[in-house]
């Protein structure tokens, strides 16, 4: 899919100066010759493309650079940003938009005859996160530009990643992500910043020439980090950060002895091996070399982004003990952890520090953000591994922790379940390194990402911790760009907010307040209905593309898109699904409203119960779609290989989200703030945002069900029973039933008993227990949309109340609360935008 264009705030779409068209018309040809090396008449879709994103990147280039002397000449406070994901989506619409260029681009690319939408069409996605975690990365990049505040985002070019999902006979079949195979044109290779990093072999202790001990780290393998460079610009600002990606190549790629007598791959081995690190996002960590293989890609990203980090550091100043005054550094996740144990390692080993003065450094450096609260996401390394991989970390491990334990112990003699709850080392099984404790003892504050998840968090993840160092947890809300979300994804909604408020909204969120009153206006009411409508048509075309399911365009677009997990329940969706199709089977004049159920998203690899639900969803579309008595009634799409890029028409053309995770389970989610803003109403729990998204647009806007945190807590206490729901609820019965009954399965009875064995035995995530207040609110939903004034009215006030879900107000607060962090505007050069008239 497209990335829609945006009539957009600040282009000037009414009167595109013909001048400027002519001027992109020629830069853009001329990119053609000299960046592509193709003459027009040979032109392929994707050397247009190149030549349209070299022309742009020209313009993004000069402002890059004039940014980056300007943070050096001024001597900025800086956010390093480390994130084993930045799922950053494709470039150049976003390009156009921050450039404020996209109607006079659009129509030299136009006049040219080549087509603007197969040009956005052709560009791939860069693949490199798996989920929210590496998108949120991604917004947090776009509004630390648009605010103006000095940041580097760091991580891993992986050359493969997250997959490409293919569906076939409903199964899951995951396909390599070749995001690189006609290369980057928004990426500038630095071959001469590159890092040595080391993993393996042993250490050596020693005694320095002042009589200081000291430990040499004798590595078995020397890997090199070599940067990749992409800009990421500000909405209408001179500023453009910078986002550094490393790539992992062997220290020597060619042995010449061995090649000489004979020995050909090994000439190329210690190549072979090396890149491997960088190949592909997130290994299968089932098997031991799976395992390895993550710990060396979050080892090696991080000695990277920190040897970088000192390398500026030391270009503007020889002294290291004002790091901490320099750079504020944001552990995104667990994944980034061994950061802590890295920089100690650095500043002791390699710069002849102190510990106590390397160790105030460093947990005046980090920052940690935490984003779960399922206890097998908290990441944890068996020590015989991490001893193995970096010998010298599991020794600072050890002494960090030998400090911290002493200290606890003298604050609370004799409580020795407190120290062994809170070691960086888990002594009960197998031995191993708690990452997540690392992060926070290592930190100077730690963060949840919705109020919700941080109140859980301070009271049972991280409880010990947090009674210890109360003032060290804060609570910084996500959010997520609206330049992107609504900007791009919703050119219509675009327009027409902009003509009722202007345009300011799209820098500061909070200015769509002043749509309120014109959700009691009749005459916009009916407008926004009409945008809606068309974007529903659009949305109902794109699916009859992807997924081959002529759906109505007019029904109830009923979305639920989130990777695939029990916690967030798409099989309780589906079990309303199939009680609809019952209910409409047995009374065909049954007053429900036409709906059309569409799930997306992708499982895991190895998670076996995951691509059993999305065989699941596509047995039971088959039913249901093949029934003629369900046309113009219900349809079920599964839309097939979701990401940034495919999702825009999604989010625009919603009626109604499906926030339906079990309480307590889900940190945040930002894919509930990017429909809610495109003005689409929640069916949602008590959980994660959900919670603060109710409470901004209103009780009366959401339709709530489940229970609660305290009550799910209580269900389990009590000795919850998920057979006693099965048998005392008819319908539900009959749901689950329909499910083995072969119906829906061509025959096969067994194809999803495993899914529904787990329901009826454990059902972790009590489905059944809340699955009558889900048909019930469900029923809800139907009677507000048999109401188009009063739905309308709801969905105005959704867009209108969810400011407070920008991820520029997230990034402020992450820069009053925890960075210290202030803009270092780049005046903005006329003109520079574009290419020169003349």
């Amino acid at each position: 899919m497209t990335e829609q264009r945006v009539p957009g705030p600040g282009d000037e779409a009414e009167s595109v100066s013909c001048a400027r068209v002519e001027a992109w018309k020629r830069a853009i040809q001329d990119s053609l010759v000299t960046a592509v090396g193709r003459f027009p008449a040979m032109a392929t879709r994707n050397d247009r493309y190149l030549a349209v994103a070299h022309a742009v990147r020209d313009r993004l280039v000069r402002r890059w650079m004039r940014t980056g002397e300007h943070y050096y000449r001024q001597r900025v406070r800086s956010v390093c940003y480390l994130s084993a994901e930045f799922l950053l989506g494709p470039h150049l619409g976003n390009a156009l938009v921050a450039l404020g260029v996209l109607d006079e681009v659009r129509q030299a690319v136009e006049e040219m005859g080549w087509g603007f939408e197969e040009v956005l069409a052709q560009e791939e996605e860069p693949g490199l996160g798996n989920g929210g975690l590496g998108r949120l990365a991604a917004c947090f990049m776009d509004s630390l530009a648009t605010l103006r505040i000095p940041a580097i985002g760091y991580g891993i070019r992986y050359e493969f990643g997250i997959f490409d999902q293919e569906i076939r006979d409903g199964w899951q079949v995951e396909k390599t992500d070749k995001w690189l195979q006609y290369g980057n044109p928004w990426e500038v290779p630095r071959p001469e910043i590159a890092f040595e990093v080391k993993l393996g072999g042993r250490t050596e202790a020693f005694t320095d020439e002042a009589g200081r001990y000291r430990v040499r780290w004798v590595p078995a393998q020397v890997v090199k980090g070599v940067a990749y460079d992409t800009p990421i610009p500000g909405y209408r600002v001179g500023n453009v950060n910078l986002l550094r990606l490393f790539k992992a190549e062997a220290a020597e790629s060619f042995d010449f002895a061995a090649f000489n007598v004979g020995d050909y791959y090994g000439a190329v081995e210690e190549k072979v091996g090396s890149e491997t690190i960088s190949k592909v996002l997130y290994p299968n960590d089932e098997p031991a070399a799976g395992k390895a293989l993550r710990l060396s890609q979050q080892h090696f990203f991080v000695s990277s982004s920190l040897q970088d980090m000192i390398r500026i550091h030391l270009q503007a100043s020889p002294d290291l003990t004002d790091l901490a005054g320099r750079w504020a550094v944001q552990l995104n996740d667990t994944h980034p952890a061994i950061a802590v144990a890295e920089l100690m390692r650095l500043l002791v080993d390699e710069h002849g520090m102190g510990w106590d003065e390397a160790w105030s450094i460093t947990r005046a450096t980090f920052a940690y953000t935490n984003h779960t609260l399922l206890p097998e996401a908290l990441e944890k390394w068996p020590v015989s591994l991490f001893g193995k991989t970096l010998p010298r970390h599991l020794e600072i491990v050890y002494e960090i922790n030998r400090r911290f334990l002493d200290e606890l112990r003298a604050r609370f003699p004799g409580d020795e379940g407190l120290a062994a709850r809170l070691s960086l080392v888990d002594e009960g099984g197998p031995r191993s390194i708690r990452m997540a404790h690392l992060a926070a003892v290592g930190s100077h504050h730690v963060n949840g990402v919705a109020a919700l998840h941080s109140e859980l968090l301070r009271r049972d993840v991280m409880r010990d911790f947090a009674a210890i160092w109360p003032e060290k947890f804060t609570n910084v809300t996500n959010g997520v760009t609206p330049r992107r979300f609504v900007a791009l994804a919703n050119p219509g909604l675009t327009r027409l907010v902009t003509e009722a408020i202007g345009d300011g909204w799209v820098r500061d969120l909070d200015e769509l307040r002043r749509l309120e009153p014109l959700a009691d206006d009749a005459g916009f009411r009916e407008a926004w209905r009409r945008v809606k409508a068309a974007n529903r048509a659009a949305l109902a075309e794109a699916a009859r593309q992807r997924a081959g399911v002529c759906a109505d365009p007019a029904s109830l677009w009923d979305v639920q898109v989130k990777r695939i997990h029990e916690y967030k329940r798409q099989h309780l969706n589906l079990l309303h699904v199939l009680t609809l199709y019952r209910r409409l089977k047995r009374d065909p004049g049954l007053a429900s409203p036409p709906r059309t159920v569409l799930f997306a998203g992708k499982a895991a690899p190895g998670y076996a119960t995951a691509k059993l639900m999305i065989k699941a969803i596509h047995s039971v579309a088959e039913v249901v779609n093949g029934d003629p008595a369900m046309k113009g009634r219900l349809a079920v799409v599964f839309w097939p290989d979701y990401n940034v890029k495919s999702s825009l028409p999604i989010f625009a053309g919603s009626d109604l989200s499906e926030q339906i995770s079990t309480a307590g389970k889900e940190a945040s989610g930002t894919g509930n703030m990017k429909l809610a803003l495109n003005g689409a109403l929640t069916i949602g729990t008590l959980d994660g945002a959900n919670v603060e998204i109710r409470e901004a647009v209103g009780a009366e806007h959401f339709f709530l069900f489940g229970l609660t945190v305290e009550q799910v807590e209580r269900t389990w206490r009590d000795g919850y029973r998920p057979g006693e729901r099965y048998e005392a609820d008819p319908e539900l019965r009959e749901a689950v039933d329909a499910l083995v009954s072969g119906e829906f399965t061509r025959g096969d009875r067994g194809l999803l008993r495993p899914l529904v064995h787990g329901l009826l035995t454990s059902d972790p995530f009590l489905v059944l227990a809340d699955y009558r207040a889900y048909v019930e609110a469900q029923g809800e939903v139907e009677a507000a949309w048999r109401d188009p004034e009063r739905w309308a009215r709801a969905s105005i006030l959704n867009t209108a109340r969810m400011g407070r879900f920008s991820s520029d107000r997230s990034i402020r607060d992450y820069a009053r609360e925890i960075w210290r962090a202030v803009p270092a505007p780049v005046p903005v050069v006329e003109g520079e935008e574009r290419p020169p008239c003349g």
